[in-house]
């Protein structure tokens, strides 16, 4: 079987689409299975070792030749990827039924209600009788070239390797309500360098400005070094790999760190954490309870209290245990 797969267009959704590539490849051991994804995203599925080949989703995703593929798997909801594949004329269509699609799908499901995220694809590929109930963890796989570029570039930045290093993410996708205040980051910044604990800043390029707000309130010397839009996926896997364990708000980084096995510390606000908490082992989530969360609002309307309750005293001593 030729077998491709359009994955979620978002990191952290991405990486939670994992275990269900996972299944795919313990039932399809003999199929050459290609994931499309888009460009911020494909570099993940280079890490994956499941899968044979990554086709980016541009413009020129519309040019499939027919016959390429005998069947698709649609990990995204939306309606223009149906419409990819079937103009394509691949065979079998599968996913969801979502977003008026069904007709072009040779194959649909009933999508499930309020389970986690990785659950979510899971179901899919359970359904259409590819996996089963074990567990599975997101896992992303290093190379020694992607170790040696992350080590690359933190010595470029001055890191000496002296000291213990945290990575920090402090922005996030869809506004600014899932993102824990700027001056509260520089504060548990300012604490773990009291600690002994060097900081690195991470993030995509739209995180930018959030973390300038952060090294301009920090108050430690050294500043924390700051990689954000520095990096591309591999990369930042590589930087990763040196830290003991990321400080973030709900985003795809903290996904990323997660399938990499790195303990996290995620701060949840509008957003559910039961269907989006990292996967894995000795991570922890912290939350303040107020009568409006989960809101699942980009901008916060109110006073922002689930997150600007997190105290940072929470935070460091989350962060000091995992070192």
């Amino acid at each position: 079987m030729r077998l491709l797969v359009f994955a979620p267009n978002w990191l952290g959704d991405a990486v939670m689409a994992l275990p269900a590539l996972t299944d795919l490849r313990a039932r399809l051991p003999e199929a050459s299975i290609d994931v499309a994804a888009r460009l911020p995203v494909a570099p993940l599925f280079t890490m994956v070792p499941s899968i044979d080949t990554v086709v980016t989703l541009d413009r020129h995703i519309d040019r499939l030749r027919r016959g390429q593929y005998d069947a698709a798997l649609l990990l995204t909801n939306s309606f223009h990827s149906a419409r990819v594949v079937w103009r394509a004329g691949i065979p079998e269509r599968w996913g969801y039924r979502r977003d008026f699609r069904t007709l072009l799908l040779t194959k649909s499901v009933t999508p499930p209600a309020r389970v986690h995220q990785t659950e979510y694809y899971r179901h899919l590929v359970r359904a259409l009788g590819f996996g089963d109930d074990s567990r599975i963890d997101p896992r992303i796989e290093l190379t020694e070239s992607h170790r040696q570029a992350g080590a690359a570039l933190l010595e470029e930045q001055g890191y000496s390797g002296r000291m213990p290093l945290i990575a920090v993410a402090p922005g996030a996708a869809f506004g600014g309500a899932k993102r824990w205040p700027a001056s509260s980051f520089a504060a548990l910044v300012d604490g773990l360098m009291n600690d002994g604990l060097r900081s690195v800043l991470i993030g995509a390029p739209a995180d930018r400005a959030a973390a300038t707000e952060v090294v301009m309130a920090a108050q430690s010397s050294p500043a924390p070094l700051n990689l954000v839009g520095r990096t591309d996926l591999p990369a930042l896997a590589g930087v990763l790999a040196k830290c003991h364990s990321l400080v973030t708000n709900d985003s795809g980084a903290m996904h990323f760190a997660a399938a990499l096995g790195l303990p996290v510390i995620a701060m949840f606000g509008p957003t559910r954490e039961r269907e989006t908490h990292p996967v894995g082992r000795n991570h922890a989530v912290l939350t303040h309870d107020v009568w409006c969360r989960p809101c699942m609002l980009k901008e916060c309307p109110l006073t922002h209290r689930c997150m600007t309750g997190i105290s940072v005293r929470d935070v460091l001593a989350a962060t000091r245990a995992r070192v």
